[in-house]
């Protein structure tokens, strides 16, 4: 549409508001001349004629009654009269002046395709605008309206200079007509993060009327093709984005197409749009992370589910192998690196708690050379946990966050996960970040059996470093290598025997508790090949966790052990807890510990808050949260006051001020949130500060090299200690391997899972360990199991053994299933300890 002619409909709604139609029955509420308008002035009537001009409202004819006396004398009357359809609507020719697009602008030239029942001109200006970076950045702006104010010297040859405020109306709606389809938005120099000058509801509105015309989709396909390489170079070589922010505005508008994830899009455009993406600088990724964090679920989880569908697609219609892998496809790696932007959106648009973080304890740097700096391996082995730099612009870990907007494992995306080499990512991770993509860059993606491939191979990596180091050391000092850290513990004094030799190591070498577990009980025959550790740290687990010993508390109620901060124990008992925790993370154990998710949370970093308290002290914390949702008056009604009192371990009270003089601070209506914060600080943190410092202590003593702390959740963390509680023993069933004569379709191996599945829970904890050393799961279930049953003779009286080590379980073949059945329950109920068979 020319300047004139919308010049000329803004004047006509202007003069329908202020003057009406004439027509004494008109029903048009944005008419004059009906009975309920409300009577406008010229100011405000020239705003809402341009709003009306907008959205295309309804326009009266003029009524025969009116006379020419009362119109406007000028030409724009005698234009009024003569007008037709095709004037309003000019042949498509005149659309060539159109150079970005506003949804106005979009709604008139759809208006004249419809009515001329071709789309070609509208294909053609959408083809045009949408393929060039100038024209996108400048569409759909949400300044286009406020470009009206001051413009009374607008002319088409100097658009963009806003100098006078408007005096005459004419005047006004002239410019407004101009402004509304020609000037240039100016960019936005200073800007919020937030502060986009894109009209996001305009370019939904606008998407919503285009994507149902079959020909418009295909000019958005054909023009994203084509801007895409454009926009990849501009970013890359040119820094556009440094100098115009406005540059982001392609992204904001490209990613609010609903049919991205469809095939047409799927194939190359939003492959190359991703790319084009990825060469945004962080400054710019973590403005529209910001950005998408303020949008409603819906719309994030549809711009998730479109990286996801990309990332899938492209998976399962490639082959990897060793050779080809996936870390090398440039369209899956992109679409990784765009989805971590609305991870952290989905974080931010969440609750987050950036606060309550535990303070670091800083490792002390040495000047001296290590020898892993001497042999060149340091970026193999260097410390602390990476740092995402989207995450550092941003502010915010995955850890701050209490709820996503989007669950967590709604991110991981399984094909890729079946496809990942885990040997060769971990590799690009530790050594070739700078030139390879590794996936545990954005381990959101990666599911937890995935990610716990990848810490085996670094604890293993780091196992074999402390032993070729131990052997390069005692070939210098003439010294008998000692490749593994050996405990020789008696089970009678399991506790005081390994307390001893750990304090020793801590103390002198602590790098000698990366070293692979090797655990000898005296008198006993056993070779540790990972069954003999296994239960080495059961029977610590049991004798620490006895509630006789005092270091933790029990609750009955949710069968979860909290730290006892009235213990007589000193801080070398929960440092050597702290150690085991991390040796049986280091060494691939399974620890049966019931600890609340908030001790899982310590560890990583954050410190406990009145959420927590849901888990680890229930009955506190529903007390607490009738306390902040009491209506009445709190102060009488409750008496409360900032001190509050607890039984030490004998069962005396003990008395402790929230703040100063807190017997005299009465709790009321005003201060009940601080009291509450107060009181589970002091729970959580204050009141078992010493015990959990020395627990923590002993814990990065193994992990604080590991990627732990970068590639797990919390929940993850207790995952891969504890296990899972859930036992399929129909997984277990299926992935079981035979040997020495079994195989599934014999009868002693039918009848034995006949048994096994018509057992108790009870009783199939009592299997599990017996056959692998713990009740638990490991991570990913029963399935991932690799158990082994051997034929170990003919029918004999003998019971079934097994090799914990290997989860080996040696079955003789019993004549009768009603012996096996009592055979098998006798070797689980009274298992313990080793010999050699």
């Amino acid at each position: 549409m020319n300047r004139a002619t919308a010049k000329h409909l803004i004047e006509r709604y202007f003069r329908q508001l202020t003057e009406g139609c004439g027509n004494g029955n008109c029903t048009n509420e944005f008419c004059a001349s009906c009975c309920d308008f409300q009577p406008l002035d010229n100011n405000a009537a020239a705003a809402k004629a341009l709003e009306l001009f907008k959205i295309n409202a309804k326009l009266c004819d003029p009524h025969p009654s009116k006379t020419e006396s009362n119109l406007s004398p000028d030409k724009n009357t005698e234009l009024d009269s003569k007008m037709s359809n095709t004037d309003l609507f000019p042949p498509k020719d005149d659309f060539s002046d159109v150079h970005y697009l506003t949804e106005n602008t979009v709604c008139m030239i759809l208006s004249f395709c419809e009515e001329e029942g071709d789309y070609s001109a509208l294909i053609r200006i959408i083809g045009r605008v949408f393929s060039n970076a100038e024209a996108l950045v400048k569409s759909f702006r949400k300044d286009e309206q406020n470009a009206t104010d001051n413009i009374e010297s607008l002319t088409p040859e100097d658009v963009d200079k806003h100098e006078k405020q408007s005096q005459g109306t004419s005047e006004t709606m002239g410019a407004a007509s101009q402004a509304a389809l020609s000037v240039e938005p100016p960019g936005n120099e200073m800007f919020d993060p937030c502060d986009v000058t894109v009209d996001i509801g305009a370019v939904r509105r606008v998407y919503d009327k285009l994507l149902t015309i079959s020909q418009v989709e295909s000019a958005l396909v054909n023009a994203l093709v084509y801007l895409t390489p454009n926009i990849e170079l501009d970013l890359e070589y040119l820094d556009v984005y440094e100098t115009n922010p406005d540059y982001l505005n392609i992204f904001i508008i490209v990613m609010e197409n609903t049919n991205l994830h469809s095939p047409e899009y799927l194939e190359v455009a939003l492959a190359q749009f991703c790319k084009a993406m990825t060469k945004l600088p962080v400054t710019a990724l973590s403005r529209l992370s910001k950005l998408w964090s303020t949008y409603s679920l819906p719309h994030l989880r549809r711009m998730m589910e479109t990286f996801q569908q990309l990332i899938t697609f492209t998976v399962i219609s490639n082959e990897y192998d060793t050779e080809n892998l996936v870390n090398d496809d440039e369209t899956v790696v992109a679409a990784t690196q765009c989805l971590k932007v609305v991870f952290y959106a989905s974080i931010l648009g969440g609750d987050v708690d950036r606060e309550h973080n535990e303070e670091e304890e800083e490792d002390s740097e040495s000047d001296e050379l290590t020898l892993h700096e001497l042999l060149g391996e340091e970026r193999l082995y260097k410390k602390g946990p990476q740092v995402d730099p989207l995450e550092k612009e941003l502010g915010v870990r995955p850890l701050d966050s209490i709820r996503p907007l989007i669950p967590f494992d709604d991110f991981v995306n399984e094909p890729l996960n079946d496809v990942v080499e885990m040997d060769k990512d971990f590799t690009f991770f530790k050594v070739n970040a700078e030139t390879k993509f590794s996936f545990q860059s954005c381990p959101f993606i990666l599911s937890i059996i995935t990610k716990s491939q990848g810490l085996y191979y670094d604890n293993r990596i780091r196992m074999y470093s402390e032993r070729r180091l131990t052997a390069l050391y005692s070939m210098v000092q003439g010294q008998q290598p000692n490749p593994y850290l050996k405990l020789k513990v008696r089970r009678d004094h399991i506790i005081d025997d390994a307390l001893v030799r750990l304090e020793m190591i801590s103390m002198e070498n602590p790098s000698d508790l990366k070293k692979q577990l090797f655990v000898e009980f005296e008198g006993e025959q056993g070779v540790d090949e990972g069954g003999v550790s296994k239960e080495f740290f059961q029977l610590v687990l049991e004798e620490i966790f006895n509630p006789d010993i005092g270091m933790f508390t029990y609750d009955d109620n949710t069968k979860l052990f909290w730290f006892n901060s009235s213990s007589l124990e000193n801080e070398a008992q929960y440092n050597l807890i702290g150690i085991v925790l991390g040796l049986a993370i280091y060494n691939n154990c399974i620890l049966d510990v019931h600890f609340p998710m908030v001790v899982y949370r310590k560890l990583m970093g954050k410190k406990g808050t009145y959420l927590d308290l849901s888990d680890s002290h229930p009955v506190l914390y529903q007390s607490l949260k009738g306390l902040l949702e009491y209506t009445g008056n709190v102060e009488e009604d409750m008496m409360l006051t900032f001190q509050i009192s607890h039984t030490d371990l004998f069962g005396n009270p003990v008395f402790y001020d929230l703040k100063e003089q807190g017997d005299q601070l009465p709790v009321t209506k005003d201060n009940r949130q601080e009291f509450v914060d107060l009181y589970a600080d002091y729970i959580l943190n204050k009141s078992v500060e010493r015990q959990f410092r020395a627990f923590k202590k002993g814990f990065l003593m193994v992990t604080n090299e590991s990627p732990l702390k970068y590639l797990f959740r919390p929940e993850q963390v207790e995952l891969l200690i504890c296990g899972s509680r859930k036992l399929d023993f129909e997984e277990l069933e299926k992935t079981t391997e035979y040997d020495g004569g079994y195989s599934k379709d014999t009868q002693i191996i039918k009848d034995f899972w006949e048994t096994i599945h018509s057992f108790g829970d009870e009783q199939k904890r009592l299997f599990l360990q017996f056959t692998t050393g713990t009740d638990r799961a490991p991570v990913g279930g029963l399935g991932k199991l690799k158990m082994i049953i051997a034929k170990n003779g003919s029918d004999t009286d003998r019971l079934p053994t097994s090799h914990t080590c290997f989860n080996a379980l040696l079955l003789p073949e019993y004549s009768s299933k009603e012996k096996l059945r009592e055979r098998l329950l006798k070797a689980i109920t009274y298992a313990k300890g080793f010999g050699m068979l």
